[in-house]
């Protein structure tokens, strides 16, 4: 554990609400070590992913106050120019990945929405849908390169922090990965919904999850506005 490595909160580029909500998260030792082995990937000249001011886009789309649903993914695209800080989503004008291509399926299936020709999903983010990462940069074409840097204690001290001081968040489990922090939720306060994860490799077992129309329901009984799916532009 790397000592002494001071963080400047105020340096940080993180929506202010999350900031507040994050303070002692940032000033833990594990943060500071996230920080150390950061910086060494930079100064052995690692090509990361997403940009640098990127790494905290999930929070900056999605306010605190505005939070709905988490859709938790395991770590950034490792491809050149895909990753954009928000789980499963690349942006305009790069090609949409296979996995983003199933849950387009899906969403046809469930609400009827035609399929969006791009793979942007800052329009989900933008109304409440925290697109989490439970690993937040990766090195180029090396895909979970950074699972050893103290990324995955920070996503999960987020989602015990959000399951203990908020209620009534829906929270979407797509994958054994993701359905592993199952046992960070306080299922009496929160919702809870598991599915296989929507990567081909998967075949097919994702759809039907009907996540989509299930999320919408539960927002309307908490008096809450549904979410507008449909990415098309």
């Amino acid at each position: 554990m790397v000592k002494n490595l001071q963080i400047d909160i105020n340096k940080i580029n993180i929506n202010e609400d999350w900031k507040e909500f994050l303070k002692d998260e940032f000033l833990k030792p594990y943060f500071a070590n996230i920080k150390y082995n950061y910086i060494q990937a930079l100064q052995r000249n690692e090509i990361i992913y997403p940009p640098s001011n990127l790494i905290f886009n999930a929070f900056n789309l999605t306010p605190l106050k505005d939070l709905k649903i988490i859709l938790l993914g395991q770590d950034p695209y490792h491809g050149k120019d895909q990753a954009m800080g928000l789980s499963f989503s690349v942006p305009f004008g790069v090609k949409t990945p296979p996995s983003l291509i199933n849950i387009y399926k899906e969403l046809f299936n469930d609400l009827n929405i035609p399929i969006a020709n791009h793979g942007n999903l800052s329009k989900w983010a933008k109304q409440g849908i925290l697109l989490l990462n439970s690993i937040l940069s990766v090195q180029a074409n090396k895909p979970a390169s950074h699972a050893n840097f103290g990324w995955q204690e920070f996503s999960d001290n987020i989602i015990l922090k959000l399951s203990k001081e908020r209620q009534n968040l829906i929270f979407l489990l797509w994958g054994n990965y993701a359905k592993s922090k199952k046992n960070l939720i306080d299922q009496s306060k929160h919702f809870v919904l598991e599915a296989a994860h929507p990567s081909p490799l998967a075949r097919g077992a994702f759809f039907g999850s009907k996540h989509f129309s299930k999320s919408n329901e539960i927002l309307k009984k908490l008096g809450k506005t549904p979410i507008d799916w449909d990415l098309n532009l």
